[in-house]
């Protein structure tokens, strides 16, 4: 709606996989270096936790983009909530490509184990990622995702986990020992800082096509303030300043506006 206004040749802060997006942040960035290190050196497991809105999922979506092919299949779980055997024949279903209704347990961990020494001969390795992975606690499957770790034994080196959660997930690891002691990296993403929050503004902008200042200074520095560094929230925010912006016609977004939209996004709306 706004993109004409602002000489944009797209909304700079949508929920995005494009990699043109994605701002390589100081925590950011060191976890990417240590995921792709774990998965490179057949590391059994990795983890990465942060807070709700950090860009966890733009992280491993990046990842996925920059490992090599041999790294196939890539399999991301993104609703662990479930029982054990319905997770073990989802994880068969993508990881062998053929899905089956209702298999025993035996029956999926039989063709996970197949499908790995296969891949494994063909000189590839598997990547599974469980995204939102401290609701595995609350299913009661934190223990059947341990158990194919040791699915190594049997075929080699042939499956990488990536757990991916947010930092709760922390202290349950740490009351199962044989678990924490498989994680081969552990990666904590923080908030943006000041600097980080205007250059990831800036960095995002520009990608969308921007060829001009559109926040000043004053801006920039409400929008790390009152998103607290949470690039969900930056988002959120300056995707309506945009949008208020052009509804207004100004020709740059100050802290006013930043502040307004944030008073409207934090409103209750009395009954």
């Amino acid at each position: 709606m706004y993109e004409s206004y602002w000489q944009l040749e797209a909304k700079p802060f949508e929920q995005t996989s494009d990699l043109r997006f994605y701002y390589p942040g100081e925590a950011h960035q060191g976890a990417l270096l240590k995921l792709r290190y774990a998965i490179e050196s057949q590391r059994g497991a990795a983890l990465l936790a942060g807070g709700a809105g950090l860009g966890k999922t733009l992280l491993v979506q990046t990842l996925a983009r920059q490992l090599p092919e041999r790294y196939a299949p890539f399999v991301r779980l993104v609703f662990p909530q479930m029982p054990p055997d319905q997770l073990l024949a989802y994880l068969a279903g993508r990881i062998t490509g053929q899905r089956i209704e209702n298999p025993p347990v035996a029956e999926s961990l039989r063709r996970i184990e197949d499908s790995l020494r296969e891949n494994v001969k063909s000189g590839r390795r598997a990547v599974l990622v469980i995204d939102e992975a401290q609701h595995l606690c609350e299913a009661g499957t934190l223990e059947t995702v341990r158990l194919l770790l040791n699915l190594e034994t049997a075929v080699g080196p042939g499956l990488t986990l990536l757990l991916v959660g947010q930092p709760l997930l922390l202290p349950t690891l740490d009351r199962m020992p044989e678990l924490d002691e498989r994680l081969g990296v552990k990666c904590l993403i923080r908030p943006f800082t000041r600097d980080e929050t205007i250059a990831y503004v800036q960095h995002r902008l520009q990608a969308a096509g921007a060829a001009r200042a559109i926040f000043d200074d004053r801006a920039l520095t409400a929008v790390h303030r009152l998103a607290q560094g949470s690039p969900r929230r930056i988002n959120r925010l300056c995707d309506l300043a945009l949008l208020i912006g052009f509804a207004e016609e100004r020709t740059v977004l100050g802290e006013a506006q930043i502040v307004a939209v944030s008073e409207e996004l934090t409103a209750v709306t009395p009954e």
